[in-house]
């Protein structure tokens, strides 16, 4: 019996040892690596830490820029943002890797999402890409009066992917910014005034310098024409009896309904005025198999 007890007491010293063998070898492995490991570590945590400190002062940088050349809040806001989560993304990477994980995969994946995404937003990001171009190129601003697309109407807001405008009706319409950067725009406003086309026919028994003077004195007294030393007054082709003039003044953008109206109505009073008259109208008189025109 003591033979036995004394057996089994040794082999459990043996085994208790053997396990503290293990162990110590485990231990020992792993401070070898935790040595090898913290140099990496330090220079990883310190990569991280300056890469955070660029890229918070690339991105002041870059809305610095961005606010020099006016560009509008909304697109700062996201070109910022941009800029800043794919920055970090590159410097989590490179950090990921210089502590040995691997990042060939994880790049694959990212690359695998970006496709996908954008295979799916191709026309949003379409119509995101015209919407930077207008907001950096600027071919119009919010308030100016735009022809684009079979629309016109007054520029209301610049969005990232549409533009709205306001048609005279008062009716809202929303352009998609991708094909609206890419087609012909009319920008009515861009210099500030616009030149009206006034049509007109007097008769031709008139005295056309007359008619000329009148014209121009009437059209350069109105209050809503601008560069008086400007008007364009040109007199068209005769046709049956009638004299046709056409005039050119120019106004701002958004009196030009009101100038033509009123001008239609100085200048038929003085017209009355100065006895100039309309053409004679024509009649057609029928007989038979035969026709006459007279006045």
């Amino acid at each position: 019996m003591k033979t036995d007890s004394l057996l089994n007491l040794k082999n459990v010293a043996a085994t208790v040892k053997e396990k503290e063998g293990i162990v110590a070898r485990y231990t020992d492995n792993f401070i070898n690596k935790l040595i090898d490991f913290t140099p990496k570590l330090i220079i990883a945590v310190l990569t991280l830490l300056i890469g955070l400190w660029i890229i918070n002062r690339i991105s002041k940088l870059v809305e610095k820029a961005m606010q020099k050349r006016d560009l509008d809040i909304s697109l700062r806001t996201f070109l910022k943002s941009l800029i800043s989560i794919g920055l970090k993304i590159v410097l989590i990477v490179t950090v990921a890797g210089m502590i040995g994980i691997g990042t060939t995969s994880f790049v694959t994946i990212l690359g695998a999402a970006g496709l996908a995404v954008g295979l799916a937003l191709q026309g949003s990001l379409s119509n995101f890409a015209g919407g930077v171009l207008i907001l950096i190129f600027k071919p119009f601003r919010v308030g100016d009066v735009i022809e684009a697309q079979g629309q016109s109407g007054e520029v209301k807001e610049i969005q990232i992917f549409n533009t709205l405008l306001l048609t005279g009706d008062h009716k809202t319409v929303i352009l998609p910014n991708g094909p609206l950067s890419n087609g012909t725009i009319v920008n009515v406003t861009r210099y500030g005034t616009i030149r009206v086309d006034i049509a007109l026919t007097v008769g031709i028994q008139n005295d056309l310098d007359k008619v000329l003077e009148v014209v121009r004195e009437v059209t350069a007294k109105h209050p809503l024409v601008v560069e008086t030393d400007n008007i364009t007054v040109l007199v068209g082709k005769i046709i049956d009896g009638a004299i046709n003039i056409n005039i050119k003044p120019l106004c701002k953008p958004g009196d030009s309904a009101a100038l033509i109206s009123e001008l239609y109505h100085d200048l038929k009073i003085a017209f009355e005025k100065n006895n100039i008259k309309p053409p004679l109208p024509k009649r057609k008189v029928v007989s038979g198999d035969d026709s006459l025109t007279t006045d």
